[in-house]
C-alpha cells in the first residue's frame, strides 16, 4: 500500500506530516509504516496500491478522475474562504509600483506547472474574465521558485497557492521582498484521494479522527482546522483554463517537494 502527503511536505511540516500519517494509521488499523516520499506523485495517484495520498484539484478533474477517488477536503482556515477552500494570491515584488494583477497584463507571469489549479489555471481563468492572458511565462516547477523568481527579479509575478504563500511567510525570508497585489475567488482545495478499489469512508473517517487528535503544535504547523466532503461536481465546476493557454501542456507536477497546488 502507498501513503503519500506530498502538497505541503517542506523540510519545515515533514515532522508535522509524519505525526498526521501515524495518527491516520492508527485510527484506520492499517496502512504503511511510512510516507512514501521516494516514488513521483503521478505514480502514486496512478497505482492501484494508494491507500491516501493529496492531489490538485484540477489534477484530479482533468486526469485522475476513474483512477482516484475523493476521501474528503481539509479544512486550512485560510483568510477569505469558506471552510475547505483555498484561493490563489498574485504576489509581486515590494517595491514595484504596481498595485493590481491587471497592471501585469504583459509582465513576466512566473508559474509552477500547466496542471497546477492554483499557479496556472486560477489565475489564467481570473485574467480571461478581464479580457487577457498572462502570455510572457516562465515556468519554475514549484511556488516556492516562482515566488523566488519574482523576489529576485528574474519575474514581475506570480501566482501562489495560498496556504504555499502563508508557509514562506512564515518560513523563507525572501517572503519579505514580495508583496499581494490580489487574490483569485476561493475554490474547493487539494483533495485527499485514495484508489478505486478502496472504500473511501473509512478513510475519512479515519482523517477526521487523526486531525482531531492531532498535537496542536503540528496542527498548527499544517494549518489543519478539519475535513470537508466534496462530491465530483463541486471539483468538476473548477474553472478550466481558457482557450491559448497551455492547460494541456507534458506535466511534471509534483517533481518538487511542497509543491502546493
Amino acid at each position: 500500500m502507498i501513503a503519500s502527503l506530498p502538497m505541503y511536505d517542506r523540510p519545515e511540516t515533514r515532522a508535522a506530516n509524519d505525526m498526521l500519517w501515524k495518527a491516520i494509521r492508527a485510527a484506520l488499523g492499517h496502512g504503511p509504516t511510512a510516507l512514501d516520499r521516494t516514488a513521483a506523485p503521478w505514480v502514486q495517484w496512478r497505482s492501484p496500491e494508494l491507500l491516501l495520498s493529496q492531489t490538485c484539484g484540477h489534477p484530479y478533474r482533468a486526469r485522475l478522475r476513474g483512477t482516484t477517488v475523493l476521501v474528503a477536503t481539509p479544512d486550512y482556515g485560510l483568510r477569505g474562504c469558506p471552510a475547505g477552500h483555498y484561493r490563489s494570491v498574485f504576489v509581486a515584488g515590494a517595491d514595484d509600483a504596481r498595485l493590481a494583477p491587471e497592471a501585469f497584463a504583459e509582465a513576466r507571469f512566473a508559474y509552477n506547472e500547466p496542471l497546477s489549479h492554483s499557479g496556472w489555471v486560477a489565475p489564467q481563468a481570473w485574467a480571461a474574465l478581464r479580457g487577457f492572458v498572462f502570455a510572457n511565462t516562465i515556468r519554475t516547477g514549484a511556488h516556492i521558485r516562482s515566488a523566488k523568481a519574482v523576489a529576485e527579479g528574474r519575474a514581475d509575478i506570480a501566482s501562489l497557492d495560498l496556504l504555499s504563500w502563508e508557509m514562506m511567510r512564515r518560513h523563507d525570508g525572501f517572503a519579505a521582498a514580495l508583496k499581494e497585489v490580489g487574490m483569485t475567488p476561493p475554490v474547493p482545495a487539494p483533495p485527499y484521494v485514495t484508489s478505486t478499489r478502496r472504500d473511501p469512508n473509512p478513510i475519512a473517517e479515519a482523517l477526521s479522527r487523526a486531525i482531531g487528535r492531532l498535537d496542536p503544535a503540528a496542527r498548527d504547523a499544517l494549518s489543519l482546522r478539519g475535513l470537508v466532503r466534496f462530491s465530483d461536481a463541486d471539483y468538476a465546476a473548477l474553472p478550466a483554463p481558457p482557450p491559448g493557454c497551455a492547460g494541456n501542456r507534458r506535466s511534471s507536477y509534483g517533481a518538487t517537494s511542497a509543491a502546493g497546488s
